[in-house]
């Protein structure tokens, strides 16, 4: 049984290259801060092929790659000079854990190297007015039980990236789906398990927070 982020469904609709660059625009001329890539791993090629477009059109907002941290060290390389944002999740330091709930054994070494890409691509994350313009934010989601491996995570963080990294630590961990069967994972975080993973991070220097909470 694997575990995933979201077990939900969401419909989607076809688009051609020329339709999401319109998309694109019509997003900046709606005064939006950025384009935000959710999940696009898979559909990268077509990202691009539709970014030349919009840019020869006009596109001059910040680029997002939004994403869980499993990913392609050749499709990070593709990106580099054209993502301005990168949003990766820092999910499991375990193999173990990430094995029994993503069949993902390899899950911390490769998002080791993922982060390490995305970093010296981007570099860290600054905030002009409130808004992100160019950087690395990742996104830690605290689990019961230490199930995450918060330390060994912010560890990585503060000595192989920086310690100005920014990062979100969220508490809104909820079990759904398969996760009721494992009892590590079968309830919501405590008050102090959330304080103790931002105690953790601070105790590594690490002083740049999105608390979600």
């Amino acid at each position: 049984s694997h575990w995933d982020g979201s077990l939900e469904e969401v419909p989607g609709t076809e688009v051609t290259n020329k339709q999401l660059a319109k998309y694109m625009i019509y997003l900046q001329n709606l005064g939006c801060h950025n384009i935000n890539f959710v999940t696009p791993t898979h559909f990268v090629p077509q990202i691009l092929a539709a970014l030349e477009i919009a840019l020869e059109t006009g596109l001059n907002l910040p680029l997002v790659f939004n994403c869980g941290g499993y990913e392609s060290e050749e499709v990070i390389e593709l990106l580099d000079g054209i993502i301005d944002i990168y949003i990766p999740d820092a999910k499991f330091s375990s193999d173990e854990v990430s094995k029994k709930f993503c069949d993902a054994p390899d899950y911390f070494s490769n998002l080791k190297k993922i982060l390490k890409l995305m970093y010296k691509q981007v570099g860290n994350l600054e905030i002009i007015n409130g808004i992100a313009k160019k950087g690395l934010l990742i996104r830690h989601l605290v689990m019961p039980n230490d199930t995450a491996g918060t330390e060994e995570i912010m560890a990585f963080i503060a000595k192989e990236l920086s310690t100005d990294t920014f990062i979100n630590i969220m508490d809104q961990y909820r079990p759904c789906g398969e996760a009721y069967k494992f009892r590590e994972i079968s309830r919501t975080i405590t008050e102090n398990e959330f304080e103790d993973a931002i105690k953790t991070a601070r105790s590594f220097s690490l002083h740049r927070f999105g608390l979600s909470n």
